[in-house]
């Protein structure tokens, strides 16, 4: 056991001091935006068919493909490499100006459709480096290689087995002395394997970068995020951005957006590419994989995205500051789960009206390079937090539940509370920003006109204490729903005996009631929608915003901000109804928008963004409803003047600042 522990000393100081000591080429932010559709190579693919896609990205204003290194159709059993398929791919790449992102994928089971996420044991391990070593000895003389993703799609994998615990075990050691809070010796809960698992992904995905890195320092490293709402609490995105040279992710309807509808996958898009983008705290990002085919029997929900959907979420993904985007994918595999399915070539390899219509949208941002490379996406000074402990708790609390009748029963209430606040700020086109905790920068000296909301996040740390009291002391308002802070990061309720948070909320709860599914919440003259629990504040410092016997809200003043607090679940009410009209007429009192980009007034299944570029703004609307609607854009767009339409599929118009949207279109306007 001593000399296992010594060896993986010896891995993590030596990806240390590579990382310390190394001077990566990075993929610079003001890069052009770049397009393109994963290309799937299989054995008995012919070389007509082969060459046939790499054109076919070529002909539709594509630059870029991702390609899985399969080592199982490269290698024998006798340990022999053949590359030749492979190597016809990357000259056709050449030939037809196609850069590659060649994504590592060792050996695994034919049935493995994403890949194995750790190695087994210490052997695995390092079979993996020799197949490293040799896919990037062979493929780097490529002039066609733009980069490597060293795993797809990470988050989700075991930790029981051999390698996993005897890391553990490293890592177990290395905090025993470290003091959690100031109830440490009270009896509860283990989260260990919690913190493990963030840990071991970045481990491994950093041993995975070191490896690349021995043989290749230049090319960019990227990697993509996946199942993003369930998967996000197992990745610590600051501490990837020390070693990746971008950031990005597979955002797939019909597997990744099991808590929207369809009409919904449009805000959907919207949240995960925010939270990417937030992720990528110092790194450029990308989109690796877009749903671009029909699938019928993988995916947990069958369907083809249509033309109009497609271009939805593409523009999504532009107007949150993607550097470009891979559909998944091209052509589509022969056999195994996935075969005949995904694909944006028909079974004739003729494009699809879905890979034209991507076509068109590449050929557009091409025409304007310099406009879409320095153009940053502009959130309004609002911010929604989760926190991965929260998500951690929850887990725990329902992991033996039969009952799952009730949202807050089951796991995903936490995400989907701060899901709700991200739609209802859409829906009068704001542009919130999406944010792990400590992604958030709580060093600033004056938070004027900053809003946070903490929707539901169960359990927080108390290390989180004082920089949430830094905040709003400093002008900030905090808003505050549901069960928020209910536990501390070991599950031990907070709100038992005496509240740690009560003179930053302004109150104590005394109780949480059970009501049912959904009940009336009347505050500030508004009817509220809530589910499951009525929270009744002791109020100390707050006001209440109900006439009531039970203070069921109240607003309390801290320093220079204020803190509104409603510990009932009203996001989450509000998405059960799939109504957030009165949501944002309660919360928008307490919102600084005044001089946003913005809709005049709610308008449902309706979502905008923004970009800025230099002296003008991109505006992308997108219309979810079935008929077609009339908006008045207001806030910043008084002082830009001109807009012009770059893209819409269904005849869309602007007029100054009122704006016709049709059913499904994605209208993009520029602004002068």
């Amino acid at each position: 056991m001593r000399n296992n522990i010594k060896f993986y000393k010896v891995i993590i100081l030596g990806v240390n001091i590579l990382f310390s000591t190394l001077s990566v080429a990075q993929t610079n932010e003001n890069d052009p935006l770049m397009f393109g559709a994963e290309i799937f190579i299989e054995p008995g693919q012919s070389d007509k068919n082969i060459e046939s896609w790499f054109k076919t990205l070529n002909d539709n204003n594509m630059q870029l493909t991702r390609i899985r290194m399969f080592e199982n159709y490269m290698k024998d059993s006798n340990g022999n490499w053949d590359f030749s398929l492979f190597d016809k791919a990357f000259k056709y790449a050449e030939k037809y100006n196609i850069k590659v992102y060649a994504n590592l994928f060792p050996a695994t089971d034919f049935t493995d459709v994403g890949g194995f996420k750790f190695p087994y044991d210490k052997n695995h391990l390092q079979r993996i480096a020799q197949y490293i070593k040799t896919m990037v000895e062979h493929f780097k003389k490529y002039k066609s290689l733009y980069g490597w993703v060293p795993i797809n799609e990470p988050g989700g994998g075991s930790i029981y087995d051999p390698l996993a615990k005897e890391i553990f075990s490293e890592w177990k050691n290395s905090q025993k002395n470290l003091v959690k809070n100031s109830l440490k010796d009270t009896p509860h809960f283990s989260f260990d394997n919690n913190q493990f698992l963030l840990y071991y992904n970045t481990w491994y995905l950093k041993w995975l970068t070191k490896e690349i890195r021995k043989y290749d320092t230049e090319n960019p490293i990227h990697v993509n995020t996946h199942q993003i709402f369930d998967n996000v609490a197992q990745y610590d995105f600051p501490a990837w951005n020390d070693f990746l040279t971008s950031l990005g992710g597979s955002a797939h309807a019909s597997w990744h957006f099991g808590y929207f509808p369809r009409e919904k996958y449009a805000l959907a898009m919207s949240a995960n590419s925010e939270i990417i983008l937030s992720g990528a705290t110092k790194i450029p990002w990308l989109m690796t994989e877009l749903q671009g085919g029909n699938n019928i029997y993988s995916g947990y929900a069958p369907f083809c995205p249509t033309k109009e959907e497609v271009a939805q979420w593409l523009w999504i993904s532009v107007a949150t500051g993607s550097k470009g985007a891979i559909f998944w994918c091209l052509n589509p595999r022969m056999s195994g789960a996935e075969a005949g399915e995904w694909a944006m070539v028909d079974f004739q390899n003729k494009p699809t009206n879905r890979l034209v219509e991507v076509g068109k949208i590449a050929k557009i941002i091409q025409q304007n390079e310099k406009l879409f490379s320095t153009a940053k996406p502009v959130n309004s000074p609002i911010t929604i937090l989760y926190n991965r402990e929260s998500m951690w708790v929850e887990n725990r609390m329902t992991t033996d539940l039969k009952d799952n009748k009730f949202e807050i029963r089951s796991q995903g209430a936490v995400i989907k509370s701060a899901i709700s606040y991200f739609e209802a700020l859409s829906q009068i086109g704001l542009q919130p920003a999406f944010k792990e905790f400590n992604e958030f920068s709580f060093s600033e000296k004056d938070y004027t006109g900053q809003s946070i909301i903490l929707a539901h996040q169960i359990a927080i740390p108390e290390a989180y204490y004082d920089k949430l009291r830094h905040f709003v002391k400093n002008g900030g308002t905090l808003i505050v729903d549901g069960l928020t802070a209910f536990y501390d990061e070991n599950a031990i309720s907070k709100m038992v005996n005496y509240f740690p948070l009560s003179d930053l909320l302004g109150g104590n709860v005394s109780e949480f009631v059970f009501e049912k599914d959904i009940f009336d919440l009347k505050l500030a003259n508004k009817n509220l929608s809530a589910h499951a629990l009525k929270g009744i504040i002791s109020v100390e410092s707050g006001k209440s915003l109900n006439d009531q016997n039970e203070n069921l809200g109240i607003v309390n003043s801290f320093g220079k901000g204020k803190v509104v607090w409603v510990p009932s679940l009203i996001g989450l009410g509000a998405r059960k109804v799939d109504n957030y009209e009165t949501l944002m007429a309660f919360l928008m009192p307490y919102i600084d928008n005044k001089n946003e980009f913005s809709f005049d007034t709610y308008h449902r299944g309706l979502l905008m963004k923004n970009l800025k570029s230099g002296k003008k703004v991109i505006s992308v609307i997108i219309n979810k409803n079935k008929t077609s609607m009339q908006v008045k854009l207001k806030g910043f767009f008084n002082r830009y003047k001109n807009p012009s339409i770059l893209y819409s599929n269904k005849n869309s118009r602007v007029s100054g600042e009122n704006v016709t949207i049709n059913s499904e279109d994605t209208l993009v306007i520029l602004w002068n």
